[in-house]
């Protein structure tokens, strides 16, 4: 019998409708909106008892209790992904990867096959053992480091790897967090009598399927279809066309800026104007400038645009120095400093705040030149724009402050550094430890939470990791999204919201096949994910898919699957997945591209994913 629409239905609904709309325009992070999501959730009990009472309600709200809200906090999905984020650092601080990049580079010698083959054969067996988003910061700057050695353009290696990395993250429970917050859903929404955790490698038959099918695709079809937006690197000034804003200008005898402070009369105005360096005779000043009082004969180097200078050399006193500075000449005049492309993170402190709100220069002791979004780049009025994941930066720095924004979790340096932290001895420890996590849970000696756990606190005690590294390591977004979105799944299920779907999805599907329907739940899956977090889709797909397999008297864990491997691949815009976040603006492109290369390998995964759930797992109960 259809369930009835009740006041509890509706709540629900119009709370995933908020959800989903703040989900797409993220006025707030992702994590903020879940735990709203839980807030939401848990007040709706109390709120409706005096409107109960009033006679508004039939009875009060029973969603969730505050047991069930909070208990995404204590979820073994949530605690599982929490140690997978710090096994793949204790992974990442021996070192291996680079070790690998340089055997890659060996290897591949200059040729743009082979180095994308090397690419996708790297990143998706990794991916499914150290987590997919670890493995593509973690390889990233290899990558592309990669590409500049051969003078190949990075756009055509980085959408590959991004890409190949959801293509790994289908092979293992742990290959990605949407595959354990759906096995924990499973467990948790699935009928008593088949109700149980995934397995190991239970998506290992179908996920290597889809990685050879995916890799075959981005080798051929894909690798024609993937745009070189960037062209092969000589320097960062060039990449980055800094040759009309980067400029040298020294201070006439007669300026009127002679006695002032650098900050008051360069920084603290109304010019669109960075101070690079200071030159004063035979020394070079960097940063802090601020204070320092300016000369007679002082040479600036600048970042500014032609209008801008033109002022500047007018109301300041100054006269242009006609060679325009260059990478090269940078490095050579500056003792150290260096270029770098830097990368916003998903997570990071950042995200909403601009240069100057954010006091980028005065924390890390480091000058952003210009700001890349996609194919967009921005070279002047920078100070005011809100950073969103994936902007790239190009930012000046002497090697310490590098080094210092590379250990920083807010950024992802977008090129390999020398680094003399990593613990290459503890490398045999590290891998021997993820390994012996992942074989303990397949041989289900023990849950996979715990395995996991245990992997965590070995990386601790053996010196992989320092104990402070442990919560650097976490992205604490992540942890809070899965706290926040695992409550909504219970309540779905509590409320009847589920069912009433269900029962609209059967209804309206008239005669269609159970298979028709498994391949409609990956593609509305699929198109969700690409717009919304993969985790949010998963909680929001898996009940009403339950409820429909129950329905239809067919297997539940086939319509399981059938999101899980939906919200696990979301090609199709650079927002549908933290890893393609990652490589957008390292990688110059358009939104477009995503929807280019990423919509016919999102149509062969719906056929051959459908196609593959009932070999493996059956359809039938």
């Amino acid at each position: 019998m259809p369930e009835a629409i009740t006041p509890e239905i509706l709540f629900v609904f119009g709370l995933i409708l908020v959800a989903l709309v703040l989900f797409v325009a993220e006025p707030f992070p992702v994590d903020i909106t879940a735990i709203g999501v839980l807030v939401a959730l848990l007040v709706a009990g109390p709120v409706s008892v005096p409107l109960a009472e009033a006679g508004l309600l039939a009875a009060p709200f029973d969603l969730v209790s505050v047991e069930q809200g909070l208990s995404g906090f204590a979820n073994p999905a949530t605690l599982t992904v929490l140690a997978m984020f710090v096994l793949s650092e204790g992974v990442r601080m021996t070192g291996i990867v680079q070790r690998l990049g340089s055997f890659i580079a060996d290897v591949t010698k200059g040729d743009e096959t082979k180095q994308l083959g090397a690419t996708i054969g790297v990143v998706g067996p990794v991916s499914g053992l150290i987590n997919n988003t670890a493995a593509v910061a973690i390889l990233l700057p290899m990558v592309i480091d990669l590409a500049e050695r051969s003078r190949t353009s990075p756009s055509k290696l980085l959408l590959p790897l991004s890409y190949a990395s959801m293509f790994g993250g289908t092979l293992t429970l742990i290959g990605t967090s949407t595959n354990i917050l759906a096995s924990d859903l499973y467990a948790t929404l699935a009928p008593p009598d088949v109700a149980r955790q995934f397995g190991m490698f239970e998506f290992l038959p179908l996920g290597a399927v889809l990685l050879v099918v995916g890799s075959i695709y981005l080798l051929t079809v894909g690798r024609w279809l993937t745009p070189a937006r960037i062209k092969p690197r000589a320097d960062l000034t060039e990449e980055f066309e800094m040759a009309d804003y980067l400029t040298e200008v020294v201070v006439r005898e007669d300026s009127p800026a002679i006695g002032q402070r650098v900050e008051s009369a360069l920084v603290e105005t109304d010019f669109d104007v960075d101070i690079v360096q200071l030159v004063r005779g035979d020394r070079v000043f960097l940063e802090p400038l601020g204070q320092k009082e300016i000369q007679a004969g002082d040479l600036f180097a600048v970042r500014t645009d032609r209008a801008t200078l033109v002022e500047l050399l007018d109301v300041e006193g100054f006269d242009l120095v006609p060679e325009v500075v260059d990478e090269a000449e940078l490095e050579a005049a500056q003792s150290g400093q260096n270029l770098v492309e830097v990368v916003v993170a998903p997570g990071s402190s950042l995200v909403g705040e601009s240069l100057a709100s954010a006091s980028f220069r005065q924390r890390y002791d480091a000058t952003v030149l210009a700001l890349r979004r996609g194919g967009e780049l921005v070279r002047q009025r920078m100070d005011r724009i809100p950073l969103r994941v994936g902007d790239t930066l190009l930012v000046q720095a002497s090697e310490a402050s590098i080094e210092r924004l590379d250990a920083n979790r807010n950024f992802i340096l977008a090129q390999e550094i020398p680094r003399h932290d990593y613990r290459r001895s503890k490398t045999p420890i590290a891998v021997g430890i993820v390994a012996l996590a992942v074989g303990v849970a397949a041989a289900d000696l023990v849950p996979i939470v715990v395995s996991a756990l245990a992997g965590a606190f070995g990386m601790v005690v053996t010196g992989c990791l320092k104990p402070s590294e442990v919560y650097d390591a976490v992205e604490w977004d992540v942890i809070f999204l899965l706290a926040g979105v695992i409550p909504l799944g219970i309540a779905m299920q509590t409320s009847g919201a589920a069912g009433l779907l269900a029962d609209a999805v059967v209804a309206g599907s008239g005669v269609l096949p159970p298979l028709l329907l498994l391949g409609s739940f990956y593609v509305v899956t699929a198109l969700l994910t690409n717009v919304i977090s993969n985790n949010a889709s998963v909680v929001l797909m898996i009940p009403v898919a339950l409820q429909v397999a129950a329905t239809l008297g067919a297997n539940p864990l086939a319509f399981a699957m059938a999101v899980t491997f939906a919200a696990s691949t979301a090609f199709m815009t650079p927002v549908g997945y933290q890893t393609n976040l990652f490589v957008y603006g390292p990688g110059g492109y358009r939104f477009t591209d995503y929807l280019r290369v990423g919509a016919p390998l999102q149509a062969l995964f719906a056929v051959v994913t459908t196609l593959g759930i009932p070999i493996v797992f059956g359809l039938g109960m």
